[in-house]
């Protein structure tokens, strides 16, 4: 009897024990469930959600609306304070089905943009490449039409006649009148070209430049790179390998691309150089030469006889605004500042430099944050002298968006100036030079995104929070609202039971400054239950890991649909980012390995202590790019508190990566006595003997923004340590693979496999 039971016990035993296994592997439909929350499924379940105004003049603009049958056009005169369909969608269908090779549906238009001609009586559109113009008062159509030449990566003159563009490393116009094509400059070559946009991290083949308002002269630059270090990668194909490689500096190098300011005078053509030295390729702020593509940090003065730009020290530490004479090439430096760690016009990533030159006024308006804040100053042009403070308080300017010269007032967004709430919400504001008549134009406790009209009279704002969708409307300069646009509607998001990520704030490592996130829980949240944790990290310093504070349906990584398979996702935006404090900016300076990991984990400590349903025995981690830096550097500064990474084209030794990126936030390499530098606390293949986790890292071979020779020290480093660890190779990609269905597949089988302690569904694939 004994016997047989003992059989009988582990017959049972092993019957337990499958059946365990079997209920521990999520399936497909698990993996659709959270499916259903990836950006692409989701940006059909939201209606009137997005205005982006087309402006047709100084006033008026067009948008495109997404609502409940399709698309719509809507054209709005903010000066009547009328918004209507911007033409009959239903006859301009029929017109332009009947006359086309095609069956058109009203709110299924194919096209996404066009122009109004023939003073508002028609629209001008492109279809699959031809050209259409439909008469929107008889509703007629005509076409298709060839376009135009257009010039390929062309820059077009204000009066639209010239089209600037590089040919052979030199700098052509074509003259739309004419049909002529004419060579500006003669002496561009390879590596020393006019105009040319060559960053390191980024290239194209359109030109940087800035047209003077009277279309007759062009400000632009001879790019030097004819010694600087070059970078390899090698593109995968059947048999052999192509090889490809360009200029790309890195920190320490000797040589490095500089400016040579030049004025292109279109009439004779003449080339003037700028009577200066060659400039750092900067900007004064985060990050590339150009904002919304046009060259940044450099302004014409309305008659076109002045030119005024900034020149930003190779360490970021030394600005100076400088007037130059087009005709003469003679330059004045007018005003110049220094500072201890970098400084910034502007605290956004790729935002506007917050300066201003008033040529006919001899001043200036001057952002700085000398005083541990962004904020604007009035100067003297002449003698650089400041005039008057015209912001101030524990407060950041965020961007100067239209200044009224001749009522000395400025309109501008700002974080931070209201004490009551999220010091990340951007508000409308207005001021006068003398800093007098602060005034609050958007009153509403939301985050405000604002367009400004090309004459400054109206705004249009969409404001929205993390749980309240777009509203959107067009203010007056007094803030009063003309016209109500669009309020979001997200039913269908409701119907699939997505939820918004949940705020909250947290102490930083220091148990003083506040630092602010977001979770992320699965639709089906138990309380009750115990979920693992997983950081979504972005560290900065030019932005942070929770990014926009408006509605998204989303979050930056995927947030959402990841927390969907049983985990709560957080986002974090630690010391080291901006938009607070220029100390909390600058936090980590000269030690990016830091990457605010530390407050990171205090923060993820106290929502475990704050809610029973955070399980911080089973924590993990993911980013990508500067995320994916962090990632490591999580999992080898604090082995003991990650259990999982998943690293994915990082730039893991900043020595490795371009030039402006580590000479910024960690300072000029500088050689030390006994061989080393001030370089090595970031490294993460230095601490590759720490790792104890779990980690999956992940890189493109055709990465030329962060270079996968970065990830491979590290992972030369992991093999001679004896580290256990996972790599996954994608040929052939460059930066942005991140949203690649198989890539988000295997980051959530690693997350399901070793931090949920289940099995995936074997071979899902993603669909997209």
């Amino acid at each position: 009897m004994h016997y047989r039971a003992l059989l009988f016990i582990l017959f049972l035993s092993l019957f337990l024990c499958v059946n365990a296994e079997e209920k521990e592997r999520l399936t497909s439909a698990d993996y659709m469930k959270a499916e259903r929350f990836l950006s692409w499924n989701l940006t059909d379940k939201i209606f009137n959600g997005s205005v982006s105004p087309h402006w047709i003049d100084d006033n008026r603009f067009w948008y495109r609306n997404r609502f409940d049958k399709g698309h719509e056009f809507k054209y709005v005169d903010p000066g009547a304070g009328t918004r209507q369909r911007a033409f009959d969608h239903e006859r301009l269908a029929s017109a332009l089905s009947e006359v086309a090779d095609d069956t058109y549906e009203p709110y299924k238009l194919p096209f996404t943009q066009f122009e109004y001609i023939d003073e508002g009586r028609s629209i001008q559109f492109r279809v699959r490449g031809d050209e259409w113009r439909c008469d929107i008062q008889n509703y007629t159509c005509n076409g298709p039409y060839e376009p135009g030449p257009a010039v390929p990566n062309s820059v077009l003159s204000p009066d639209g006649r010239y089209a600037a563009y590089i040919q052979e490393y030199n700098l052509w116009v074509r003259d739309h009148e004419s049909g002529e094509d004419i060579q500006l400059t003669t002496d561009g070559e390879k590596y020393y070209g006019y105009g040319t946009d060559s960053q390191g991290w980024t290239r194209s083949d359109r030109p940087i430049l800035l047209w003077s308002p009277d279309s007759r002269k062009i400000a632009t630059y001879q790019l030097d790179e004819r010694d600087v270090g070059k970078m390899p990668l090698i593109e995968m194909h059947e048999g052999r390998p192509e090889l490809h490689y360009w200029p790309y500096a890195l920190p320490g190098d000797t040589v490095v691309p500089l400016h040579e300011r030049v004025v292109i005078h279109i009439d004779e053509p003449r080339v003037q150089r700028l009577d200066m030295e060659p400039d750092q390729q900067r900007t004064s702020n985060c990050c590339g030469l150009t904002r919304n593509g046009d060259w940044g940090d450099i302004e014409w003065s309305e008659d076109s006889n002045n030119l005024a730009f900034v020149s930003t020290s190779r360490d970021y530490k030394e600005v100076k605004l400088r007037v130059a004479n087009p005709n003469t090439g003679e330059v004045r430096t007018v005003y110049e500042e220094r500072a201890k760690t970098f400084f910034e016009s502007n605290l956004t990533s790729r935002g506007k430099p917050n300066w201003r030159v008033f040529h006919e006024r001899n001043e200036f308006i001057w952002f700085t944050r000398r005083d541990g804040w962004g904020h604007l100053y009035l100067h003297d042009l002449n003698t650089g002298e400041k005039k008057n403070r015209i912001t101030s308080g524990a407060w950041n300017v965020v961007d100067v968006l239209h200044i009224d010269e001749g009522n000395r007032m400025l309109y501008f967004t700002a974080v931070g100036k209201e004490d009551d709430r999220d010091p990340y919400y951007r508000h409308l504001y207005r001021i006068r030079f003398d800093g007098s008549r602060l005034t609050k134009l958007s009153q509403e406790d939301a985050d405000h995104t604002i367009s400004v009209s090309p004459s400054g009279t109206y705004f249009v704002d969409s404001y929205s929070t993390f749980d309240e969708p777009p509203i959107s409307v067009v203010r007056r300069q007094d803030g009063r609202v003309v016209v109500g646009l669009e309020e979001a509607d997200i039913t269908p998001l409701e119907e699939i039971k997505w939820q918004a990520p949940v705020p909250f704030t947290a102490k930083a490592r220091d148990g003083v400054r506040d630092v602010y996130g977001v979770i992320f829980k699965p639709s089906d949240f138990n309380p009750e239950k115990k979920y693992p944790i997983i950081n979504s990290i972005y560290p900065g310093p030019q932005v942070g890991s929770v990014g926009t504070r408006s509605f998204s349906v989303t979050g930056r990584g995927q947030a959402q649909a990841l927390a969907e398979l049983g985990f709560i996702v957080v986002q974090i935006d630690a010391t080291g980012t901006p938009l607070r404090s220029k100390s909390f900016h600058t936090d980590w300076y000269g030690n990016m390995g830091d990457n605010g990991l530390e407050d990171q984990v205090a923060a993820m400590r106290q929502l475990a202590d704050r809610y029973s349903w955070i399980d911080l025995d089973r924590v993990g981690i993911y980013g990508h790019s500067g995320g994916g830096y962090a990632t490591a550097g999580a999992m080898l500064h604090f082995p003991e508190f990650f259990n999982v990474g998943v690293s994915s084209a990082g730039n893991h030794d900043n020595r490795g990566y371009t030039f402006y990126w580590g000479e910024k936030y960690q300072g000029l390499l500088e050689q030390k006595p006994d061989g080393s530098d001030n370089y090595e606390n970031q490294a993460n293949h230095l601490l590759a003997e720490n790792l104890k986790g779990k980690l999956l890292i992940t890189y493109g071979t055709m990465d030329s923004n962060v270079h996968p020779n970065m990830t491979h020290l590290l992972i030369n480093e992991l093999i001679k340590h004896n580290k256990d660890f996972d790599v996954m190779v994608f040929p052939n990609r460059g930066h942005g693979y991140f949203n690649e269905p198989y890539n988000i597949r295997i980051t959530w089988d690693y997350f399901v496999r070793h931090l949920l302690g289940k099995e995936s569904p074997a071979g899902h694939k993603i669909s997209r």
